[in-house]
């Protein structure tokens, strides 16, 4: 029991008790957050990758959690892969056992058909082989009656150019190369293709027709949704405004529109692979050719091969494919680009080897076995 004088001190002098009360607990609550932190890991913790020369801040910077995270593919593809049948000299060639077999007729009768069935798997696990060749006999299976028959022997054709060709590319950090799984993943369409949607605004022309509108093209901004068919299909000149201000106006110069497009093209680039500037560019000198990184060769030699893909390969297509498989706005056949083999990863499939199991998909003519 208290004295009496204490109680009416009390109720003259009210303190408010809850304020330190939720305060004590608001930091007992953070260092129990801290210590398990420090106890069982940072869940959030980042890593950086050195992208450029030291002490110039050009790094690449992801959680550790996202970078340990594999190609969920991996395992997929994995299920696929089948050792090459080392030919004695004696086989018979596919070219010999069936028809009408334009591409890998100097290919064994066993490893032909090894490639064909991984090639359905690749592209077509549920439809089987009935997906180019119809419901026929076997007979039947050297006729090109269905367009996918057609199509597929022009993308292995494609596939043979990129490792054969395009080595600087696609083998840039390892024996990697492409097979037909790089881009399909067990789809009959691979994810990350395009087709031209310009222009959006319809009522407007110039510029205004291709911009402040947000699409996939445009990543889902305002900046032009027009950039992958300019840069990657039509060939034009990446560039960006004079880089001095008040200079005179000169006609054959880009323009700030043209800079917005090419940033467009860069924006894309980037969520293709997952990375920022500093992956290619060194941002306090982005036009200085000296000061890039090694990817940026890589990049350049990418967009070059993208645009063979692209005019030779893919948008020819438009001939052959049904209404169905073109695109919805013009009609054209869908095309590549970075997306289409990258599927958010700086490299595809995390830099796995595609292609020393298939050598006949290596290069055009007959395979090279080790």
């Amino acid at each position: 029991m208290l004295p009496k004088w204490f109680d009416v001190w009390n109720r003259k002098n009210p303190t408010n008790i809850f304020g330190p009360a939720i305060l004590i607990g608001v930091m007992g609550g953070a260092v129990f957050v801290v210590a398990m932190l420090v106890a069982f890991g940072q869940p959030y913790a980042t890593a950086s990758v050195q992208t450029g020369p030291r002490g110039t801040g050009m790094d690449l910077t992801k959680r550790i959690s996202e970078t340990n995270t594999p190609d969920p593919t991996l395992a997929l593809y994995a299920d696929t892969l089948s050792d090459p049948i080392i030919p004695t000299g004696t086989e018979p060639l596919a070219k010999a056992v069936y028809k009408n077999v334009q591409v890998l007729g100097d290919v064994t009768e066993d490893n032909f058909n090894r490639t064909m069935l991984a090639i359905t798997q690749w592209v077509a696990p549920e439809q089987g082989c009935a997906y180019c060749h119809g419901d026929g006999a076997l007979e039947t299976y050297g006729e090109d009656t269905l367009y996918t028959k057609v199509v597929a022997r022009r993308m292995l054709q494609m596939t043979q150019n990129l490792n054969e060709n395009w080595s600087g590319h696609v083998n840039v950090t390892g024996n990697a190369g492409v097979n037909c799984f790089t881009c399909h993943r067990g789809q009959n369409v691979p994810s990350g293709i395009w087709y031209r949607i310009a222009p959006i605004n319809a009522s407007m022309a110039g510029w205004g027709a291709v911009q402040n509108q947000a699409t996939i093209q445009s990543q889902y901004t305002s900046l032009p949704s027009d950039a992958l068919e300019a840069y990657l299909l039509n060939g034009e000149n990446i560039n960006v405004h004079d880089l001095e201000s008040r200079v005179a106006r000169d006609p054959s110069l880009p323009t700030v529109q043209n800079a917005e497009r090419t940033f467009s093209l860069m924006n894309y680039f980037a969520n293709s692979l997952n990375v920022n500037c500093t992956f290619c560019h060194n941002t306090r000198a982005f036009y200085d050719p000296e000061q890039v990184t090694p990817q940026w060769a890589t990049a350049l030699l990418g967009i070059e091969m993208v645009k063979e893909l692209n005019t030779e390969y893919l948008a020819p297509l438009v001939e052959v494919l049904p209404p169905n498989r073109l695109g919805p706005v013009y009609a054209d056949a869908p095309k590549a680009a970075c997306l289409t083999c990258h599927k958010e990863y700086q490299k595809p499939m995390g830099g796995a080897d595609m292609i020393s199991q298939w050598p006949e998909l290596a290069a055009s003519g007959k395979p090279v076995y080790e």
